[in-house]
């Protein structure tokens, strides 16, 4: 599952309007399918509002607005949270967070047996309420590394000033010294491969990027590929 959305304002009614025209405005593609840009971890919950683990009680469909004649739909998750890695200044304690409920709008299916962990990330609307949908990341709390369970209590929030550039194919370059290439596509066919689940992108000290692992950053793995 993975990535965000945006804000609502403040009336009732014109609240949940304003939602669904977020959702609406804020997602990618339109109205027929869900559609998500591949992003590294990291840039996700650095782009993220709120960022916690949680486990889902349980789950409701309500309207998304007060408005009679709207008939979008959204679910509702109740949840128990865990722990809270980003948004304290926002929000202390996460009770309900909600996500779209048809799927072309990216809508988020939890299993809400009070058991499972969620690593859950979001944004949080004007009226405090917790929006998801698959392009945050989110994912089952035992299926991350614990590189990335540690990631999460700063050393992703470190390299939020770096930027993370999909790799696709040979030549593939840094363009500017606050950049890392994420390659797991090249090397392995697949976008969450080993360096998206054990490192993180981190600024040093002289401005410039470099993937770390737990131990003094790399100098040139991941860094620069290019042909021969």
């Amino acid at each position: 599952m993975r990535r965000a959305g945006s804000g609502s304002p403040g009336s009732a009614g014109g609240r949940g309007a304003a939602l669904v025209l977020a959702l609406a405005l804020a997602l990618p593609a339109a109205v027929s399918a869900c559609s998500c840009a591949p992003a590294h971890p990291q840039q996700l919950l650095c782009d993220a509002a709120l960022v916690i683990r949680a486990k889902i009680s349980s789950e409701k469909v309500v309207p998304a607005s007060d408005d009679p004649l709207d008939t979008h739909k959204m679910i509702r998750y109740e949840i128990k949270q865990i722990k809270m890695f980003k948004g304290f200044e926002k929000l202390k304690d996460v009770q309900y967070v909600y996500t779209p409920f048809d799927s072309s709008l990216c809508g988020v299916k939890l299993e809400a047996n009070n058991k499972k962990q969620y690593l859950l990330t979001g944004q949080i609307l004007s009226d405090g309420k917790v929006l998801i949908h698959l392009c945050n990341y989110i994912e089952p709390w035992d299926d991350l590394s614990l590189s990335q369970k540690k990631s999460l209590n700063q050393r992703y929030q470190m390299g939020c000033g770096c930027k993370i550039t999909t790799c696709y194919m040979v030549p593939c370059s840094i363009t500017a010294p606050n950049e890392c290439l994420w390659t797991d596509w090249l090397i392995e066919r697949r976008l969450y491969g080993h360096q998206a689940r054990h490192y993180a992108c981190i600024k040093r000290s002289d401005g410039t990027c470099s993937w770390y692992r737990g131990g003094p950053p790399p100098e040139k793995d991941f860094i620069d590929i290019s042909e021969p």
